[in-house]
Order: structure tokens, then sequence, then C-alpha cells
């Protein structure tokens, strides 16, 4: 029998091995037939059959999140077109997926100009995949032949790895089968970008003068630090500083919360109260690896000129912005002077870390103070943030999100473990949570512990049947009220006051699922609690783990308000 030749697709499939990627996420497709059946039968790679595209865009985002690098397979136009709001948001978060598919190939082009064919799939411009990807990915190719393979292959996952961002690759649809030569055994690694060095200088010199000046100064924490594996310096410089610190809601959990100079994460209006008050307080902040998006409006306008910044796009201290600096040079030349400065740290400038609240009863809707069995959203999170802390699980799951009111709730958690925490805080995306759950998982190793709103949840419900397929016990928390509550806060907050006057609009009505019958159906284990009891007993459920998923549904009033919602609402 003749030994099968090593293909293109073997190449790819050997490559993301090397990056430690174990799983790929697949939707299959005539097209990309010869890689999904080389995935099928590649040792050391797993095939995660997904059950629609988003499942699986959303699966490989968070996993890229967990593990450094994620990839999703898919068919040509129906199956890529589906998943580009995934990978848009993967593109937006900073989550390295590759994303794999296949198109017509050489023949299909050829009768296209012989008799006008159109191929299914196809829109007409054969292209338009690749086309479309190049707007959310920092590299998309399609491949027309094995030939020079190797080279363009390692060229887009070295970007993949270097920006922390998508990359497409597609092949013509036998080309995945083509024969190609075996990579080097030396593993890919980022591209190493160096600062202009009298940029730096300067960037540093005017930081400095401003860091030097401030009172009150306070360390703004993003998402890119943990991307780029910077938190260790990050930790580095506000051990050196004194500097008490905060995080961005897509920056939380860039290092573990259990500091001593942790405040708490700044979630604008979403924040606790003494957040709130030492973000306002301060003079001068250090803003390292943040996506400052329109929910951080408010701090924007008011501390910009405060603001010594530092991401992957831009330098910038104060109103000076400096070109072809690094955010890694401009983080360890800030601290090489925190380190050799003399009177750094600063009793007087770094104040001691405030004890943290109990954030959830301060919050909870007063509607429903004289009903404390009533699950309210807060009550969901201090009952099950105390399970977790009183059986010592938090260093063992990892919590996804969507953009839910939940989400700016859980904002307000504090004592997670670094990178525990995964949402959509920036694209904003209803519905991501689930779709994450089994990708979060795989990636990290860790039980996913997702909580949802139903209308988040209908839009991807199909994903528990992803998870029971693969065997995970992740947990999905469906808080059901019936209603898109974070949509109606912005449209109109008076719908939330008692009486039978106030209404919801009726597109955020949702309509009724038996949740109960949805969890067997998918081959999950189901749940349903309606008091503080309920949730309490299901939840001693999780002290071990299992093999299959649960659904949970969390059933709270429809007029629930939280605090946090309520005062982003009023902004």
């Amino acid at each position: 029998m003749q030994p099968q030749p090593f293909t293109v697709a073997d190449y790819l499939l050997t490559r993301l091995k090397q990056l430690n990627v174990t799983e790929v996420f697949q939707i299959p497709g005539d097209y990309v037939k010869h890689f999904t059946q080389a995935l099928e039968h590649f040792d050391g790679i797993k095939t995660i059959g997904a059950i629609n595209e988003l499942d699986a865009g959303y699966a490989a985002d968070a996993y890229g999140r967990t593990r450094g690098l994620g990839a999703v397979s898919l068919q040509y136009g129906v199956s890529t077109f589906s998943a580009l709001n995934a990978i848009a948001g993967a593109y937006v978060e900073r989550s390295p997926v590759v994303v794999i598919s296949a198109c017509p190939g050489a023949d299909a082009r050829q009768i296209t100009k012989m008799y006008d064919v159109l191929y299914h799939h196809s829109t007409g411009n054969m292209a338009a995949d690749q086309e479309v990807y190049e707007h959310v990915t920092v590299g998309a190719i399609t491949l027309s032949t094995s030939v020079g393979a190797p080279e363009k292959i390692d060229n887009l996952l070295i970007a993949a790895i270097t920006h922390k961002r998508p990359v497409y690759i597609a092949c013509y649809k036998e080309v995945w089968a083509e024969p190609c030569p075996r990579p080097s055994t030396t593993v890919l690694q980022p591209m190493v970008i160096k600062s202009d060095p009298l940029a730096l200088e300067n960037a540093v010199s005017q930081a400095w003068s401003q860091i030097i000046l401030a009172k009150n100064p306070l360390i703004f924490a993003g998402v890119e630090v943990l991307r780029f594996g910077l938190s260790d310096l990050l930790q580095q410089i506000i051990d050196a500083s004194g500097f008490l610190y905060t995080t961005t809601s897509e920056g939380k959990t860039v290092l573990d919360e259990g500091g001593d100079k942790f405040i708490g994460t700044y979630s604008d209006a979403a924040s606790i109260k003494h957040v709130i008050e030492l973000v306002t307080k301060a003079d001068c902040f250090l803003t390292f690896g943040t996506i400052i998006t329109d929910d951080y409006l408010v701090f924007i306008e008011s501390k910009y000129a405060d603001m010594v910044l530092a991401t992957t796009e831009q330098i910038r201290a104060g109103y000076f912005i400096y070109e072809n600096v690094t955010m890694k040079d401009f983080m360890e030349a800030l601290l090489h002077l925190f380190k050799t400065t003399k009177g750094y740290p600063l009793a007087t400038v770094a104040p001691a870390q405030p004890k943290y609240p109990e954030p959830w009863l301060s919050n909870s809707d007063p509607h429903w103070n004289d009903k404390p069995d009533v699950i309210t959203y807060n009550r969901f999170f201090q009952h099950s943030m105390k399970f977790l802390k009183d059986h010592n699980l938090l260093k063992d799951i990892v919590m996804t999100y969507g953009v839910s009111s939940s989400m700016y709730v859980a904002t307000n958690a504090y004592g997670l473990y670094q990178n525990s925490y995964i949402s959509s805080a920036a694209w904003q995306c209803i519905g991501f949570e689930t779709g994450a759950a089994s990708g979060a998982q795989l990636g990290s190793g860790k039980r996913a512990w997702t909580v949802a709103g139903d209308g988040g949840f209908m839009m991807v419900c199909q994903s528990l049947s992803t998870l029971a397929r693969n065997n995970l016990d992740a947990v999905i928390f469906v808080i059901s009220n019936g209603v898109y509550a974070i949509e109606q806060v912005y449209v109109d907050m008076t719908s939330f006051e008692p009486g039978p006057e106030h209404k919801f609009d009726a597109f955020d009505i949702l309509p009724k699922w038996d949740y109960l019958a949805l969890a067997k159906a998918y081959g999950a284990e189901g749940y349903s609690v309606k008091t503080i009891q309920e949730l309490n007993e299901v939840l001693q459920k999780f002290k071990t783990r299992g093999n299959k998923p649960t659904l949970v549904q969390v059933v709270i009033p429809e007029k629930d308000l939280p605090g946090q919602m309520r005062r982003l609402g009023l902004e």
C-alpha cells in the first residue's frame, strides 16, 4: 500500500499543532472536504463538530483567548459569511483565530468562463470571501496552487500570533490535497517589533513628567496586556510604582484579582461607588493595553489630558502622540524609571487599597426588598459567587459573557483569577457567551461558567448540543425574565417601574420556552430555579465535575432593574 502524501492541509495542521492548537472547530462542506478529511485523521488535533457557524466562530474566538491561537474550518460562502460576525468580534477584541476555507477550484473557474455557470455558495465573485475577510483580519490569502504554500502559510500564522488577531486562508478546492513539503520542527514565533529609540525616549520623558507631578495616579489596564503576554510586566510596574490599578470590562482578569492593589473593575457607571470615586479623583492614568469604547466616553472626555496611553496602536502622553513606539518597550522603560528613580514607591502617592465592599446588596433593585427569596440579577451573583468562593472553585472556572445586564453586573465581581473572565464587552455581541463556552473550556481546561440572558441564549441555544456532543460539563445559567432587558434600558427605562401602565416595547418581549425540555432534547442536564433556596440547592451540584453540560433557567422578575444598569441608562 502506497503511503499517503503529505499535503497542504497536513502542513497547516502540523503548524497549528506546533502552536498548541489541539482542537479545531468545524462546519463541513464539499469545497473544504480535503481539509476536513485530513483533519479527521490528523494525529494530535481533535475535530470539534459545531452545530452552526456562529457557534463555531464564537468557540474558536474563546479558544484563542485562552490558548493563544484558535482555528475554525468553514465551508465557502454560506458558511464563511455566517461566521463573519464572530470573526469580527475576535478582530476587535484581539483574539487570534485562523479561519480555514476552500473555494471553487481551477476546473470550476474554467467552466464558469466557458459556460457562465454560477457555482453554488458563490455570489458570482469567487474572491468575495477573501475580500470581505480582509476587513476583519490581519491577513487573508487564497492559494491557487501548492507552490509556495509553506511560506505563505507560515507568514499568515506569524501575522496572527504577532498581532493577536484573526487571519483567513482558503485554497482552491483541490489544493488542500496537493503534495507539500513538511515544515521544520522549529515553532513559529511572533515578529519582534522594536521602537525607534528617539521616539521612545521622547514618549517616556513626556509620560514621566506627567507621572511625577501627579497627586493621585492610577493604573488603568486593558485586555491587550493579557493577549500580548505582558501581565507579568504590568505586575512589576504595579509593584515598583506602588500605584493602585483598575481594569476595563474587556480587560477584567488581566491579572489575578487577589492582589493588594486592585480596586475593582471600572465599567463606567456600572462600577461600584468607590471605584468611580477613585477614578474621578485620579489625575494621571497609566493606561496600558486598553480598548477605549464608547462605554468610556464620559471618562475619555474628562480625563483625556491626564492619560498616559500605551496600546498596540498608539502611544500617547497627554496631547502628544508618538509613532514607532511599542507598548512593550514603553512599559519596560517606565518600569526602569520606577525602579531607579529615588523615592518610589511613594506612600503619599500610592494610597492603601480600600477594602472591597460587598457589591451586590447595594445594587439590588429595591422593589424586591420585601421579597428576600426572589432571585434578582444581583442576588444571583451574590449567591453564586459565594458558592464559588466557599468551595474554592474560582480557580477552576472560566466565565463567559455576551453583552447583557449580567455582563455589567458581573464586572463588580472581585477575586477572579487571571484570564477567567471572557466577554464581548467591546464588540458587544448578544449571544457570544453560550457559543464561547466550548472554546473557553477546551482552551483553558477549566469548567465554563456561562451567564446569559434568555434573549442571548435563544440566538445560539444550539451551542448546548455542541457541549453535550463533546462531553463538556459547562454550566449555562440563563437569567430568564422573558425580555431583552438591556435593550429596554436604553429605549425607555420607565418600563421597569411597577404597575401595568409601564409596559415593555413589543420588540423587547421574548417568546416563552420550555428550558427543561430543550435541555433534554440537546442531551444536557436541566434545572429551573425560582427562589434563592432553589438556586443554592442547584449550585451544590457543581462542587464536582461531570461529563455533560447543565442548563439552569434562573427565573427573575421581568422588571428587575439592577442598580448597575439603572446608572448606565441614566447617563
